[in-house]
């Protein structure tokens, strides 16, 4: 086995899919937000379905993990939602060939997503989707780890107060080659309405606190 030292893992998990009644296109929809997401973002293991209505990937930073977790939620959204849990820590590669993995990094992204879910599960923070956690951290570990939290806490609870066509604006700033001329014109709306909502609905403020956590090493 070889050990790699602290990359960052993603386990995803669709929200409350299963009463969905075309479970086909569920996956169809899930398998082409990961498509999307991979080529956005550079993986160390890109992402794929596992199991059912769960996803997972790693990524050499947390801020690439950070990244690609709300890029899948933007894909997805507002038709489905995902939870997420993201573990660094020492990763093992099983069997290199088949992609099976295990070790302190995937245990740690599978307590903080069954952590995001006993959260969500309390009326006040029912918007919460994503969660840290390292593995076997130092004081400085925790501090970061407890810092990220409280930021991806507060992003979640932004993002679950955004309309359809805030999303839409959302995805759009995170796209380099989209401008507010291009959003403007898909939304059938002028250049100034697009301005006032990305104020109003706080985008910026989201866009500026995504670019932060994704430079995180």
């Amino acid at each position: 086995m070889n050990a790699h030292a602290s990359p960052c893992v993603v386990i995803g998990d669709l929200v409350g899919s299963r009463t969905v009644p075309d479970r086909r296109e569920v996956h169809r929809t899930l398998e082409k937000a990961l498509v999307a997401v991979n080529a956005a973002v550079p993986a160390r293991t890109e992402l794929r379905v596992t199991a059912g209505d769960e996803f997972q990937g790693s990524y050499a930073t947390l801020g690439g993990a950070i990244d690609a977790a709300l890029r899948v939620r933007l894909e997805l959204l507002p038709t489905l939602d995902a939870r997420f849990g993201i573990g660094r820590g020492t990763v093992l590669i099983l069997d290199a060939e088949r992609g099976i993995e295990d070790g302190p990094g995937w245990w740690a992204a599978r307590a903080a997503i069954e952590e995001i879910e006993e959260r969500a599960e309390r009326a006040p923070l029912r918007a919460l989707r994503t969660a840290f956690h390292v593995a076997d951290p130092d004081a400085h570990e925790r501090a970061q780890e407890q810092a990220v939290n409280a930021a991806l806490q507060a992003r979640d609870h932004l993002i679950g107060d955004l309309g359809e066509r805030s999303l839409r604006l959302l995805r759009g700033l995170l796209d380099p080659h989209t401008t507010q001329s291009d959003m403007a014109a898909v939304e059938g709306i002028s250049p100034s309405a697009v301005s006032q909502r990305i104020r109003a609905d706080g985008l910026g403020v989201l866009i500026l606190g995504h670019e932060t956590l994704g430079v995180l090493p």
